[in-house]
């Protein structure tokens, strides 16, 4: 089984010089920005969503352990919206390290998220995955999402 573990401030500056790497690279490959643009936007988007970093109000940053181990096996962030006509979760983030894929620890890292945000009065949880991340879309499908929006686009030859 997996806990979930408050991200300490030196785990979340590791994370964000990844992260921001990570989600500017995710964002050019699925032709949402130019190459040039794209660390500087997603510098803005984590600035905007974690202004205070781990202790940015409504933002929930863990460290994903494993029980019997106490390895750090990856990390989950999630958001609270207290947008009407309920609030909702939303994850923004979510891996598992390499080295720890296909052992079961994706769907009891969700399955913990699920209990954390029955904790916090929260009965939806909501997240955006790229189309081109196949294995993602099959855990959250195995783990009960449903498709609730579909954007596609189609690329011509001129």
């Amino acid at each position: 089984m997996v806990r979930l573990v408050p991200m300490t401030e030196n785990e979340f500056q590791d994370y964000r010089k990844r992260s921001v790497e990570a989600y500017a690279e995710e964002h050019v490959k699925a032709g949402d920005w130019q190459p040039a643009e794209a660390l500087q936007k997603a510098e803005k988007e984590f600035l905007h969503l974690l202004p205070e970093g781990v202790r940015s109000i409504n933002q929930y940053l863990f460290s994903i352990e494993d029980e019997q181990t106490d390895l750090k096996i990856g990390m989950i962030w999630f958001a609270v919206r207290e947008k009407a006509p309920a609030p909702s979760a939303f994850i923004y983030d979510f891996m598992i390290y390499e080295q720890f894929r296909q052992r079961g620890y994706g769907r009891q890292t969700l399955s913990a998220v699920d209990d954390k945000a029955k904790e916090l009065g929260i009965d939806t949880i909501a997240l955006h995955v790229f189309g081109h991340n196949q294995a993602a879309i099959a855990l959250y499908r195995k783990a009960g999402y449903e498709t609730t929006h579909l954007y596609m686009e189609k690329k011509l030859d001129i």
